[in-house]
């Protein structure tokens, strides 16, 4: 189906407009719910073909199934549901992408019932399949070190690719908070950054002198070789060649090509500084809550994960440091 029913799109506007998700996740969730549309339709023997000619041709015939496949999703049932998740299961999606549908449909029907369009919630019956917890990975903070002297410093783009990398460590940054960053969100005097995180919260994280300095050398140079384009607290701190704000696609590129340059590997992600953030705040004796607020997780159990790693470490020197740690 290539356009979503109004139910659906009314739901995506309450993602965007009251819960504050992000424009990618909204279309995520709308994938989701057009597949369970086609399966609504199949199982009811229509046909929905909503692309620009034949809605053209046959826009009543439309509307007509249109309002059928509305009608029978407001009143499906948990048997629908696990229909649908049967014929996933036939084509062999993966257990975290059929979790993922199902928090869709949960969102979606819990959606529907506290604004009084259904009166029950099938996906109360439905469970969520186990999946394998997933450690983050995190790289050593020799690694990391070598990661952050790659940029050549010396010109404006290597000056901001350093000042974007030492973000990134210094504050655990997500890559769409680091691009995502203006003038006015840097604090100089107070050496700290405000960051505009996912659903639009807000926190402020302190900067490293290294991050400082980068960041210092960055903007000076940013202002003698582009000092036409806007300054003002609104204009976007970090830039392409063209003076426009840079892309979060760009910045991967730019990771993955110093990490290559310094022989490590290139498939590490930029979220993996994130995670070596955290990973070695904690390793150095930072408390838990400290660095969920850094992260900007709402949830604590968000960052708990990362003390399966530090646990380990913690055991490993234990091990290795006390002399009694093995038996005779």
């Amino acid at each position: 189906m290539e356009q979503n029913l109004p139910i659906v799109d009314r739901f995506i506007s309450y993602l965007g407009d009251e819960r504050h998700f992000s424009p990618y996740t909204g279309r995520c969730y709308g994938l989701d719910l057009r597949q369970f549309i086609d399966h609504i339709a199949t199982e009811a023997g229509l046909e929905i073909s909503m692309n620009a000619e034949k809605a053209a041709l046959e826009s009543r015939k439309a509307d007509a199934k249109g309002a059928t496949v509305t009608a029978r999703m407001l009143a499906c049932d948990v048997e629908v549901i696990r229909s649908f998740l049967a014929r996933l299961a036939e084509q062999s999606y993966s257990t975290a992408t059929m979790a993922r549908k199902i928090a869709t449909l949960r969102s979606f029907h819990k959606w529907m019932e506290r604004a009084g369009i259904t009166q029950t919630n099938p996906m109360t019956l439905i469970r969520s399949p186990k999946q394998p917890k997933r450690l983050p990975k995190a790289i050593t903070v020799d690694q990391i070190e070598r990661l952050l002297a790659a940029p050549d410093a010396n010109d404006l783009l290597g000056a901001r690719d350093r000042a974007i990398l030492e973000a990134l460590y210094s504050t655990g940054m997500r890559v769409s908070e680091v691009v995502g960053l203006n003038r006015g969100d840097l604090n100089e005097s107070g050496e700290c950054v405000q960051i505009r995180g996912k659903g639009k919260r807000e926190r402020l994280s302190p900067l490293g002198g290294h991050a400082m300095t980068a960041m210092k050398h960055y903007l000076s140079l940013l202002v003698s070789q582009k000092s036409s384009l806007p300054s003002g607290p609104t204009a976007p701190l970090f830039i392409n060649k063209n003076g426009t704000r840079l892309s979060t696609r760009s910045v991967r590129r730019k990771v993955a090509k110093y990490l290559l340059q310094v022989g490590l590997d290139p498939d590490i992600s930029p979220h993996t500084i994130r995670h070596s953030f955290a990973t070695h705040m904690l390793d150095n004796g930072a408390d838990l809550r400290s660095v969920q607020e850094l992260l900007g997780h709402q949830s604590l159990s968000s960052t708990q994960v990362y003390t399966h790693l530090t646990s380990g470490r913690m055991r490993e020197a234990y091990d290795k440091a006390h002399p009694r740690a093995e038996a005779g």
